[in-house]
């Protein structure tokens, strides 16, 4: 299931570095966090289904392509991202 715009809109108030930010790294990587949790639902239920599983996988991509720029732009940031989002546990 796609995420709500209520949702949405929760998690890029939560993560956004400035008034009307939606496009920051931070926000980004949460976005697609969410996306990936519910993906990662659906995929334990539906085990057939391979079209939402490439989806997933391409999205873990982009995540991880997200998460390695942030590292490599500000280390602080992206200790407090992955804190706060409960990744590399």
């Amino acid at each position: 299931m796609a995420l709500t715009k209520e949702e949405k809109d929760a998690i890029i108030e939560k993560y956004a570095t400035h008034e009307g930010d939606t496009g920051s790294a931070e926000v980004q990587i949460a976005l697609l966090t969410a996306d990936i949790n519910n993906l990662n639902e659906h995929a334990k239920t539906h085990k057939k289904d391979h079209h939402s599983y490439r989806g997933l996988m391409k999205k873990i991509g982009h995540r991880r392509n997200l998460l390695a720029y942030l590292r490599n732009k500000d280390v602080t940031r992206y200790r407090n991202l992955i804190k706060s989002l409960g990744l590399r546990r």
